[in-house]
Parts: structure tokens; C-alpha cells; sequence
């Protein structure tokens, strides 16, 4: 009943016993296990039982939302659910996602047991597989990639919290006082928030690191006051369309704030013909570029604490170098036909360094569509898998239009997972869907704590802020995009924008993690949309008629794909 044997790597591990499969794929501070089971032990089956020892501490189950007893409908609110281990509510589904806390990294061991039905009450086990993976934030050689949480409506926020307001109730400032907000802030915004304030501070408490930012959204307090800090040594372009100089703009005043401790000439402001949208941080040192952060977080309470968002640090020269030679040529020159026209927004620039994963970066505005044509290629090329987080399908370009297309299909070839913003609401992308699954803002804002209610109805990007696309993340030849850019062929020849293609299985885990991650944490409040008295989200008993892991072996079923996929 006991493991037999476990391969490890440096991205995932694998362990079997006895017709169970199991395998555990490592993301940023995040663990994706996948199950598999002889189809022949499947009679009776219950779920999975998992139990994780941490690297100090004792054993526990991990707890399951849903039970054979309390009924989880459309009224049940974040405080009203019921977590149940396990081992007597085991999970009903061929894969799982834990999130141990980012605090405590180190060799986790994930023991998984097939649970069967002994009787109507009662349990018993079956075979058992442990794997053990190195859990913590994502590293890899000179490369750091960091998410935030991104859950507007979670128990582990009402327990951990009390539902408690994250920033000071009344007008919103830019200059409060962050300190009672530190631990939510460190929770919220978890690796990625991380990663801007140690980038921030390295800046900040070494002298002969000089300073370029580009900046969209801006109004984190400490991250503001960080900027200040440098003086002279800091220069800004900062975004100046109508969204950021109307009045009451958090920009304007963090403009001022800086004009006087940096002077007006180490600031340009500028939107090319609409948004200078990039979020980048550049160290130099001698007037070289050494160091840079980029993603998609903006520097701001909302894309920091409240949306989905990544961010990438490159401690690579080089790859620093690219992207100075993008702000140098926005800094001296901030019109459009000037960038579009210069060499750094007219192709692709590939990076093979030691200690760097095999990755590209292209700047805009372009004159043509050189970004995007790249991501079509790939798109074509998926051999397995389509994972994706996209803050908006809606505009044009071949590459929304490939994904929409993916999206609405029912391909045998490509595996598509997925979620993304409307007007409306957030939609999800599952096998077999015709249709996006829909959660609307008006049902989610009813089930969010009171604290969010306030960051919600402000239109698509409230809260899924990524942009990123996996195609073929356990395959041989896996490629991440992602960056600042919105993936629309609109964002690419009017804004300033920076989109990497990473080629690499490690970042690809990773970022295939959040996407499943996401999807799920919002399919299950589609769900709950959905749940009535009559027809409650519950565990499923021995007694019914279509057991619930029979689709998992259905030829034609989405899920049986899906299986096979996570354990291959």
C-alpha cells in the first residue's frame, strides 16, 4: 500500500504504488498534483485523500470545500463554508492545487491514497503514492517570476483577516501610512509584491545604482516613497493619457511628490497614441544596465493586492540593456513615429545566456505586427496544451482571434484552460465548452468580502491582469508570452508595450499553474451560481447511478484528455 518508487526533477516528481499514479508539478510557491488510477480500481471509488508533511511542523490533510453531508449552494457565503480533511471528504477530481505559505519554502512530501466506499458512512483506503517537491518562490539560475494571489473572494482571506478594510476607508490618498496593512499587503500581493520591494530596495540602499522606471498605473505609498528616496539617481516616463491626468488622478499627485525629490527634467510624460502601458524597473550601474523588472503588475494598490498579475525579474545585462534602449529612446523622443521607426521596435532580440532560460523580447509601437506574429506561430504550432490567463479576448488581431477560436472548439488535438475578462464579467475556457463558463461581477461582488467591494464595476482588468499564454507546458518544446502587453494588435501599434516568449519547461509549469489555479478558484464560484437546494454542490455517494469518475475514463469526455494529459 506504501510508495514504490519516485523519480524527482527540478520542475516536477513522480511517484506510483500499486495502480496509482501521482505526479507533482512545481509553480511559483504553488503545487499542482495530478492522480491517475488503473481503470480496474476504480469500482467504488470515493476521491483522493492528500496529506502533506511541510518541511517542519506536523502532517495534515488538505481540506476539501465540499462533504457528503453540508450543502453548498448559490446563498453560501465565504463564512459559511465547511473545509473537511481529506481523508473523510476526499477530493472528487483527477488533480489539485495547494498553495503552501510562502514564509515556510523547503521539501514538502505529498502522500495521496485512493479512498474507497467500505459503506454507506464510511471509508476506507486504498493505495498510496507520495512525492516529494521543493516548494517556494520560483528561481531559475538569474531569472526570478513571482505572482500575486489574485482572489477577490476566498475563506482564506475572511479567516486570516476578518474581512478587514486594506486600505484607509474615506478619499483615497496616495501617502497613508502602510504599516497596519503590512501583512495583508505581504499576503495579497505574496511573491510578486515581493520581488518589487526587494528589487526596490537594492535600488534604494546602494548608491551607485541609478534608477529608470516606466510607469502606468502608480500609486502604491511605499513604492512611491521608494521612488523619492532616489533623488536624482531616478529618471520616470510616466503615462499621461486621459485616464491619469484627470482630476483626483493618484498619478498627478505622485508626479509632484517626485518633482520634488528627483527635479522635473528626470521626468517625461508621454502615451504614444494611447498608453504608455509598460511596468519595468532598470538598475544601472556606470551608466549600464545590469538588472530588470518587467511583467504585468502595475506599481499600484489595485495591481499589486487586488488583480492576478506576474512579475519577472532578469539579473542579465544584456537582457537589461534591451529594454534601457527602450526607455532611452521613449525619454529622449516620447512620440510614436519616433519609436516605431527606431531599431529597438523593429524585430525580436533573442537572449541565450548561462544561468537564463532561452527567451525573446519585443518592444512597441511597431510599424507591423512582429510581436504578435510570433505568438500566432506558436499558437499553431501547440502540440497538447493551450493555457492562458488574458485580461481581455475582445480586441482584434490574429492572436485574440486564435485563442477565441481555441476557446469555443472541441478539439482532440489541443487541450484549452483558460480565463479572461468581459465588460460583464469573468469568463472561463474549458474542454468541451462551447462557450465560456460565465461568473458575472454583480454574483461575484455579492459573495466578495466587504473590503474588495469597492475595486469591483470598474470595467475588464479589475481583476484577471495577466496576459500570458502557455502552449505545451509538459511537452518537449513548451513557450510562455507574457509581459505588459495586452495581445490585441490595436495595444502593439498604439502603445508602449514589452512581450517576452519564454522557452522553457520550468517557467512553463509555472505559468501553467496559475492558469489552472485561476480557473478553478472561479469555475468553483460559477458553480455556486448555479447551486440550488434542490441541486447543491456536494461529494457524490456510492449510491449514484453515473459515478463521478467515469467521465475521467470516457474516451470522448474533455476529462479523460485532461487525465492524461497532467499525468504524462
Amino acid at each position: 500500500m506504501l510508495k514504490k518508487k519516485n523519480s524527482t526533477t527540478t520542475i516536477q516528481t513522480a511517484g506510483d504504488a500499486d495502480g496509482l499514479y501521482v505526479k507533482a508539478y512545481k509553480g511559483d510557491g504553488t503545487v499542482l498534483l495530478a492522480f491517475d488510477l488503473d481503470e480496474h480500481l476504480t469500482e467504488r471509488l470515493a476521491g483522493f485523500a492528500v496529506k502533506c508533511t511541510p518541511p517542519s511542523g506536523k502532517p495534515y490533510f488538505l481540506t476539501n470545500r465540499l462533504n457528503f453531508k453540508n450543502k453548498v449552494t448559490t446563498d453560501t457565503t465565504p463564512a459559511k463554508r465547511v473545509f473537511t480533511p481529506t481523508n473523510i471528504a476526499p477530493f472528487q477530481t483527477f488533480r489539485w492545487t495547494d498553495f503552501p505559505p510562502l514564509d515556510k519554502p523547503g521539501n514538502y512530501h505529498y502522500e495521496v491514497s485512493a479512498m474507497y466506499f467500505k459503506n454507506k458512512d464510511r471509508l476506507k483506503i486504498g493505495p498510496t503514492a507520495i512525492v516529494p517537491v521543493e516548494v517556494g518562490p520560483f528561481h531559475d539560475g538569474q531569472s526570478e517570476i513571482g505572482f500575486t494571489r489574485g482572489y477577490l473572494s476566498s475563506q482564506a482571506y475572511a479567516d486570516r483577516f476578518k474581512n478587514a478594510p486594506f486600505r484607509p476607508e474615506g478619499k483615497k490618498t496616495i501617502d497613508y501610512d502602510t504599516t497596519p496593512f503590512k501583512k495583508q499587503y505581504e499576503w495579497l500581493g505574496y511573491h510578486a509584491r515581493q520581488m518589487v520591494f526587494d528589487f526596490m530596495k537594492e535600488c534604494v540602499n546602494n548608491k551607485n545604482i541609478e534608477v529608470d522606471v516606466f510607469a502606468y498605473d502608480l500609486d502604491e505609498p511605499d513604492f512611491v516613497r521608494d521612488l523619492a528616496k532616489l533623488g536624482k539617481r531616478l529618471r520616470i516616463f510616466l503615462d499621461d493619457s486621459n485616464l491619469h491626468v484627470k482630476k483626483g488622478a493618484m498619478e498627478i499627485e505622485a508626479k509632484r511628490i517626485l518633482e520634488g525629490s528627483t527635479g522635473p527634467d528626470n521626468i517625461k510624460v508621454g502615451h504614444f497614441e494611447r498608453f504608455a502601458h509598460s511596468k519595468v524597473i532598470i538598475q544601472k550601474k556606470n551608466g549600464k544596465a545590469v538588472k530588470v523588472l518587467t511583467g504585468s503588475a502595475n506599481f499600484s494598490v489595485r495591481g499589486l493586492y487586488v488583480q492576478a498579475n506576474n512579475v519577472l525579474v532578469f539579473d542579465d545585462p544584456e537582457t537589461a540593456d534591451l529594454y534601457e534602449q527602450a526607455f532611452e529612446q521613449s525619454f529622449s523622443d516620447p512620440s510614436t513615429a519616433a519609436f516605431k521607426n527606431s531599431d529597438i521596435a523593429a524585430k525580436w532580440f533573442d537572449i541565450k545566456e548561462v544561468g537564463m532560460p532561452p527567451f525573446g523580447v519585443c518592444f512597441s509601437p511597431h510599424k507591423t505586427l512582429v510581436s504578435l506574429d510570433r505568438v500566432v506561430e506558436e499558437i499553431k504550432k501547440a502540440n497538447s496544451s493551450i493555457m492562458f490567463a488574458v485580461m481581455e479576448l475582445g480586441g482584434s488581431g490574429q492572436v485574440l482571434e486564435q485563442l477565441r477560436a481555441l476557446a469555443g472548439s472541441e478539439s482532440k488535438k489541443v487541450y484549452t484552460y483558460g480565463i479572461t475578462e468581459t465588460q460583464q464579467g469573468i469568463s472561463l475556457y474549458k474542454p468541451g465548452k462551447t462557450n465560456g463558463v460565465f461568473a458575472s461581477f454583480d454574483y461575484l461582488k455579492s459573495k466578495v468580502p466587504a473590503p474588495f467591494r469597492a475595486e469591483w464595476g470598474g470595467g475588464p482588468g479589475q481583476v484577471i491582469h495577466h496576459k500570458f499564454i502557455v502552449m505545451d507546458f509538459n511537452d518537449f518544446d513548451p513557450v510562455v508570452f507574457t509581459g505588459s502587453s495586452n495581445l490585441a494588435a490595436g495595444g502593439e501599434q498604439a502603445n508602449g508595450d514589452n512581450l517576452l516568449a519564454i522557452f522553457d519547461r520550468a517557467v512553463a509549469t509555472a505559468y501553467a499553474v496559475e492558469a489552472i489555479r485561476l480557473v478553478d478558484h472561479y469555475h468553483f464560484r460559477t458553480a455556486m451560481k448555479q447551486a440550488t437546494s434542490d441541486n447543491p454542490l456536494m461529494l457524490k455517494t456510492d449510491d449514484e447511478k453515473i459515478k463521478w469518475w467515469s467521465r475521467y475514463y470516457n474516451q470522448d469526455n474533455p476529462k479523460s484528455r485532461e487525465r492524461k494529459l497532467f499525468i504524462s
